[in-house]
């Protein structure tokens, strides 16, 4: 084996680890949806769960990238301790899928149709199809289709490259001493995990181990304990992972850590049992390929069954292993959007939605302490108001900065859509939180001044707290819903507290001017119809945003536009709200 030859090793085992990415990243953005849809069955059970985490481990091609991802579930609240424990389950069971497709490289026929089925003979098809799909079509979907054939070419070219490099092996002496100390149980056992620990990746750790099987110099006795490890030391990703993460997240991390040791404590001790009590002849015969992906295979699914009923042993361990805080105070509210949830896109996606709303609860709250107190000052709402607008300014912060960063990721149309839509309403969300506070403000003005307002102008007022609370009631529906369709009752409602507003200024004039109301506690009136007048205009903006979201545009004025050419039903609305909110009992 010449220098050349490390060489050729090295790059093999970069276009592996780099197609394997490309490929990984693509399959999940195409199936982006689908994970979404796996995800919902996880409350069927441990089978539900196993099976997701099976899936989603074959559509990444990466167990220790499904860890990562489930880390950051449990970390966001997404996924429970529990479930996580499953998924992790199914995820050891679905990386065997890889090694079984690796070991396609070990066909070796002159059957024509078994040739079709060796890599060396489909991979440049699939290479060539893969390029056409990426620079001929202009459909996203199919690029991305295009680049995990692409991928999938690229592992395949850099397995073939591996086991070319270590063909001259056998002849070298050296080599088959290293061998021999491999057939030591626990020296392969170590070497298996240190080298998937320090490259991440198990299947590129068997892809290895099975370029070597080409050799002829691994014995069945040697690769049986080399993979034990290599389930060990895929582990370190997830452990690595969890750093920073919450109680659970590392939970998590460790149960991958604890579920693989004890499967690997127990066979590796009835393999050393076997070895030496029984001494099997074929542990010194040969291992082809496809024995390595058996074992592997053979390993993890037996793992799973012995480990399975005791999976709640195992949520109970992690637990005593890393305990709940005593400190009550840790447990306050925290923003939780995760950065381990960027190699899933369309779940970062929904997380960001999911505490889009939480942010909305807060401005909602915001609201109702600030209009409770416009007659009633309360000096703890006001407080209240205060604090729920500060998290509303945080929440922004904190949602903004991450869809941006998950924006200059390589992230599918729908996701890219939806990041740059939640980007629109958490603005609309934190000024509807400023206008709620100003309204607590006004509350303040009147209390401090003591300034009082007629009976007429606090009906008025009342009139237009009830429309802007139905407003913002719908509002939130909508987005919780994901409803268009109800911009056709927020636009129109919208109008009705324009004109409130407008209506109520020309009476509130009439009133100073008649001297029953002071001009100090004009200005205030006017204080208030301005910050509630702005409230429903910000709905409007989130409204209509929904509506672009849906036609997968972000023209907003069109869309309101659209909204209320449709005369017919815009009038009736209208008329609705407007009898509804209708000043002194005068019906529109």
């Amino acid at each position: 084996m010449t220098v050349f030859d490390i060489f050729t090793l090295l790059g093999g085992l970069a276009l592996f680890l780099f197609g394997m990415s490309i490929m990984g990243g693509a399959l999940e953005k195409r199936a982006g949806a689908g994970i979404k849809k796996l995800l919902g069955r996880l409350t069927s059970g441990k089978a539900g769960g196993i099976a997701t985490g099976a899936a989603v481990t074959v559509i990444t091609q990466a167990s220790s990238a499904t860890t990562v991802m489930v880390v950051g579930f449990v970390n966001s609240r997404i996924m429970t301790l529990s479930q996580a424990i499953n998924v992790i389950i199914g995820a050891n069971v679905g990386t065997t899928v890889t090694a079984w497709i690796l070991s396609l490289n070990g066909i070796n026929t002159d059957i024509l149709l078994l040739k079709l089925f060796k890599p060396s003979s489909f991979t440049p098809v699939l290479a060539f199809i893969g390029i056409l799909l990426f620079s001929v079509s202009k459909k996203s979907k199919n690029k991305e289709i295009g680049t995990a054939l692409l991928g999938f070419a690229t592992m395949m070219t850099g397995m073939l490259s591996m086991t070319a490099s270590v063909s001259g092996l056998t002849e070298i002496a050296g080599f088959r001493n290293l061998m021999l100390m491999f057939s030591n149980p626990l020296f392969g056992l170590a070497v298996g995990l240190l080298v998937t620990a320090i490259i991440q990746s198990s299947a590129a750790s068997i892809g290895i181990l099975q370029a070597l099987a080409v050799t002829g110099s691994v014995s069945w006795g040697t690769a049986i304990p080399i993979v034990m490890g290599q389930n060990i030391g895929t582990c370190v990703t997830a452990l690595i992972s969890s750093f920073g993460a919450t109680k659970n997240g590392k939970r998590a991390a460790l149960s991958h850590l604890l579920f693989n040791v004890s499967g690997t404590v127990v066979y590796f001790t009835i393999f050393c049992v076997i070895r030496r009590v029984f001494a099997p002849a074929f542990f010194d015969s040969s291992i082809q390929i496809y024995g390595i992906a058996l074992c592997h295979t053979v390993f993890n699914v037996m793992t799973m069954l012995i480990m399975l009923p005791f999976t709640s042993l195992l949520e109970k361990a992690v637990c005593k292993l890393v305990p709940d805080s005593k400190d009550p105070d840790e447990a306050d509210e925290k923003i939780e959007l995760d950065e381990r949830l960027f190699s899933a896109p369309p779940i970062a996606v929904e997380r960001c939605r999911l505490t889009t709303l939480q942010m909305a609860e807060r401005a909602g709250k915001a609201l109702s302490n600030a209009v409770e107190i416009v007659f009633d000052f309360d000096r703890a709402k006001f407080d209240k108001t205060v604090r729920y607008e500060e998290r509303t300014d945080i929440y922004e912060d904190e949602i903004g900065t991450y869809l941006v960063k998950l924006s200059c990721l390589e992230i599918g149309e729908k996701d890219s859509a939806e990041a740059a839509f939640l980007l629109k309403v958490i603005g609309d969300l934190e000024r509807i939180g400023d206008h709620a506070l100003s309204v607590a403000e006004a509350a303040e003005e009147i209390d401090e001044k003591k300034t009082a307002l007629g009976d007429e102008a606090k009906k008025e007022i009342s009139t237009l707290i009830d429309a802007v609370n139905d407003i913002f009631e719908i509002t939130c529906t909508a987005l919780e819903e994901d409803k268009a369709e109800l911009a056709l009752d927020i636009k129109p409602l919208e109008q009705v507290i324009d004109d409130l507003k407008e209506e109520m200024r020309q009476n509130h004039i009439r009133r100073m001017q008649k001297g029953e109301c002071s001009i100090e506690a004009g200005f205030i009136f006017s204080d208030l119809l301005n910050s509630l007048e702005r409230i429903s205009d910000h709905c409007v903006n989130i409204s209509g945003a929904i509506v672009d979201l849906h036609h997968n545009d972000m023209k907003f004025h069109e869309s309101m536009r659209q909204i209320k050419s449709n005369s017919d039903l815009f009038n009736e609305k209208y008329d609705l709200y407007a009898e509804k909110y209708a000043l002194m009992g005068d019906k529109k």
